[in-house]
């Protein structure tokens, strides 16, 4: 119900297409850590992830989920940007982050993108999880159900604009988006960035909202040869217009913005296909 599985799902169809003998599968999982765990064992190829996550990760972050610094995990690309939506039921008296001290909140899965996002954001405003009235540990799908069935207050969801989840709730319930002010996301800092959820992305949200932005990347492992990754890498690149097609998300994709901000090596392969392309970290 996020945006990773219809993208990984567009991507798998343009690697089938145009890169002679590529089989691809995609597989469901917890999201960025499970990810960049998945494909350090070398049960991936690809791998989508929170530019935090994959921070994490490459310090071996054990409170975030990983055991041990990864050693194989390097940059295909910078993708489209995760927005921290935080979506709260009308009924509920949510207007402020402030607001969500003593109600019922789901974070995400445990030790998610979203789950971690949810601690930086909370934390940097001075809310603790034992200051909320209820934690849940949902999934975005899971999430949304609850709220419908008033057992939940808000959720708090790190994926594009307009994700399935949100649209759902929106559709069902009146709904009111939780602002993200600049100072917040000044005392987290990097990567975080200021962004806007324009006014009318969901149901009902009339005015844009402000909130933080957090960039995602395609990850894949050291040990695939050049020719593979550029292959991949030149695929995914070259057939932008296919992916949003899958999902509106991938609008925020941009060539140009492909090795920005990426806190592991890019491997050699997808180097060379951006260095053509004229782009360069």
């Amino acid at each position: 119900s996020g945006v990773y599985y219809p993208l990984g799902v567009a991507i798998s169809k343009v690697i089938t297409e145009k890169v002679p003998g590529a089989r691809p599968s995609v597989q469901s999982t917890k999201a960025s850590v499970e990810n960049l765990n998945l494909n350090e064992q070398g049960k991936g190829e690809i791998a989508f992830t929170l530019a935090d996550s994959l921070s994490n990760g490459a310090k071996g972050n054990a409170e975030a989920g990983f055991k041990a610094p990864l050693k194989k995990v390097v940059a295909l690309g910078a993708i489209y940007p995760n927005y921290i939506q935080i979506v709260a039921s009308k009924d509920s008296g949510i207007k402020t982050l402030a607001d969500l001290k003593g109600k019922r909140l789901s974070v995400g899965a445990p030790k998610s993108g979203t789950e971690l996002n949810a601690r930086a954001i909370l934390g940097a405003a001075g809310i603790q999880y034992e200051d909320l009235g209820k934690v849940e540990y949902l999934p975005f799908a899971e999430s949304v159900e609850l709220m419908k069935n008033r057992q939940l207050d808000a959720t708090l969801q790190s994926s594009g604009l307009g994700v399935a989840s949100i649209k759902d709730l929106a559709n069902s319930v009146p709904i009111v988006m939780v602002e993200v002010p600049a100072a917040v996301i000044e005392k987290v800092g990097a990567p975080y960035i200021a962004a806007t959820i324009p006014a009318g992305t969901y149901e009902g949200q009339d005015a844009a909202v402000a909130t933080a932005a957090v960039p995602n990347f395609l990850v894949t492992r050291s040990n695939l040869s050049d020719a593979e990754v550029y292959a991949m890498t030149k695929a995914i690149y070259d057939n932008l217009p296919e992916l949003v097609a899958a999902h509106a998300a991938a609008k925020g994709i941009k060539l140009e913005n492909a090795m920005k901000g990426s806190p592991v090596p890019f491997h050699p392969g997808a180097a060379k296909y951006f260095k053509e392309k004229g782009v360069t970290p």
